[in-house]
């Protein structure tokens, strides 16, 4: 289970925790459900976040796997609740289209977007890490973020799918 905490001041991102809970498939399911609540609220406890954003579980063809993700989902959101943190889910493709503007980017993708968008150390162990670090700059993203007016849009005869013109487009978009 990856992990992460921002703080957000004046619309800049800090990273302040990114790391991973290692489960082994070894211990029974409920030892790693216990796991998983005890370091939710060690988390809470030692950061105090305001709010608590999370990957909605997606649809996959086992269902024995989902169920185990939609139980470890549960507990931890159930903790969040608890501890009095509000908590909002967000949709994998819903992350992916924050992050990189494509809801079927891959994890490197993603990883290199975060680079330019948060301080992050070289390329991580382990990509739980920065899909939880995507979940939360995606929550700050739609939560926080004042986006200046919207551009306005080419005209319907145009069509131009480069790069340039996108960026042109799309200026606000584009960190620098």
């Amino acid at each position: 289970m990856g992990y992460s905490i921002i703080r957000v001041q004046q619309h800049a991102i800090q990273l302040i925790q990114i790391d991973v809970l290692k489960l082994s498939s070894k211990q029974d399911n409920y030892q790693r459900l216990q796991l998983i609540h005890k370091k939710v609220v060690e988390l809470l406890q030692q950061y105090g976040p305001d709010e608590f954003a999370i990957e909605a579980p997606f649809f996959g063809k086992n269902v024995q796997s989902m169920l185990k993700l939609g139980r470890a989902q549960g507990v931890a959101i159930a903790a969040a609740i608890n501890g009095g943190v509000p908590v909002t889910e967000y949709s994998p493709k819903k992350v992916k289209q924050s992050i990189t503007g494509n809801g079927n980017a891959g994890k490197e993708q993603i990883f290199k977007m975060l680079q330019n968008i948060v301080a992050l150390p070289d390329k991580p162990h382990y990509f739980d890490a920065t899909d939880a670090l995507a979940v939360a700059v995606c929550h700050h993203f739609q939560d926080k973020l004042v986006l200046p007016a919207t551009p306005k849009p080419l005209p319907r005869k145009q069509k131009n799918n480069s790069w340039e013109t996108f960026l042109k487009t799309h200026a606000h978009r584009v960190a620098g």
